[in-house]
């Protein structure tokens, strides 16, 4: 695997539409796994994709927070999203750092793998569940139903911007 990954392929039949070109009731998500939930993020947040190299780890930060790494000449923070969400957290080939763009600063997230894009209508959104979980329900925008799958969208930027994820003050 490359150290980034393209997200939009040149050609061919599974060519995604561009941001420009998608329907106005519709939004692009990034969809990626998190143990065996799937979860799905706005595009437009998403700088990149890279493979998982571990980063430079910084003293008595929360164990979820693996460390910095110098993206380009911008350090950035890796959030483990596994152990964030009380999972265990398997390095593997499929495993992945999603660079994001949130709350003006440059933030890199660690999951299990990234599937695909989707474009999902307004009908295939429904409200999100009033359930105890893992996962704040203030950070979940709703459920994505795409034939049989479920996807969990979530809202990256108050999911970042919250006391309890370690990276704004």
């Amino acid at each position: 695997m490359s150290a980034s990954t393209d997200l939009v392929p040149q050609s061919g039949s599974q060519a995604l539409q561009t941001t420009g070109q998608a329907r106005a009731d519709s939004k692009q998500f990034l969809t990626f796994r998190v143990g065996e939930e799937e979860y799905g993020m706005d595009i437009l947040r998403v700088q990149e994709i890279r493979s998982y190299e571990a980063p430079t780890r910084v003293a008595n930060a929360p164990q979820f927070i693996k460390g910095v790494t110098n993206l380009r000449g911008v350090i950035v923070p890796i959030v483990d999203l596994r152990m964030r969400l009380g999972q265990s957290a398997e390095y593997t080939s499929f495993t992945v750092t999603i660079v994001l763009n949130v709350c003006q600063r440059i933030v890199g997230i660690v999951v299990d793998s990234v599937s695909d894009v989707l474009e999902l209508t307004a009908e295939q959104i429904k409200p999100r569940p009033e359930v105890a979980a893992a996962l704040d329900a203030r950070f979940i925008t709703g459920l994505g139903k795409i034939g049989e799958r479920m996807l969990i969208l979530l809202d990256i930027d108050a999911m970042v911007a919250s006391p309890d994820f370690g990276l704004i003050d």
